[in-house]
């Protein structure tokens, strides 16, 4: 019988863990079925299609979905990538980075995903802090890009006062929509204030008031 050095042993623990790790990626990632995962909510104008997080306060809902009709106005805004394409798995980020092919950062390449369109750095470090359902093993964490978890992400992250310095329900309930959408065109550059205005951009403050028509309805 040959004897197995410590060395050696170390390292076939570490790999059995990695194997392990992997393992548990794979199954995280086939846990929901395919047609979970690029479907949709239909209806809405102007890409503003109804979220699909329930409850919440409309104000700040209707705010999001404002935000989508600038960033992804497409049918299916949730597995949408910067370009246009679509990506089928939402296990994760897709972290996909895409040529950019005009306007001021042209020639560089943008992992924006999803409904809010964000890229993967932000997404990160916003599902660390925001997240509802991080995946955890031991040291390693894993956050779900599904519709729900990119509601549930930004819904947080656009309640929390402290990360804005104001109360943005407050403001929208004061009617200051303007004003929102200035203080967030740093993180979403097509609000309006920022540096990539689209043909969207100066339609949003009525999209908004359209949007919060809705969803007061919604809410009863």
């Amino acid at each position: 019988m040959i004897e197995t050095s410590p060395k050696k042993q170390r390292t076939a623990a570490i790999a059995g863990i990695i194997g392990l790790l992997c393992l548990l990626f794979y199954i995280r990632a086939c846990e929901k079925p395919l047609s979970r995962l690029v479907l949709d909510p239909s209806g809405g104008a102007d890409g503003t299609q109804p979220l699909v997080m329930q409850g919440g306060d409309p104000y700040i809902r209707a705010l999001m979905r404002t935000i989508s009709a600038s960033e992804a106005n497409v049918a299916h805004p949730y597995s949408v990538i910067y370009g246009g394409d679509r990506v089928s798995d939402l296990s994760n980020h897709p972290q996909q980075c895409v040529t950019i092919v005009n306007g001021p950062n042209m020639g560089n390449c943008s992992t924006a995903a999803g409904r809010y369109q964000m890229i993967n750095t932000t997404w990160f470090e916003k599902a660390k802090r925001y997240h509802p359902q991080p995946f955890e093993f031991m040291f390693w964490q894993s956050y779900s890009f599904e519709a729900e978890f990119q509601d549930a992400v930004v819904y947080a992250w656009l309640s929390d006062a402290g990360a804005w310095g104001v109360n943005i329900s407050e403001l929208l309930r004061q009617g200051k929509i303007n004003p929102v959408l200035r203080r967030l065109s740093g993180t979403w550059t097509s609000l309006g204030y920022g540096i990539e205005n689209n043909s969207m951009s100066s339609k949003l403050p009525r999209i908004y008031q359209q949007m919060l028509k809705e969803e007061l309805k919604a809410s009863g």
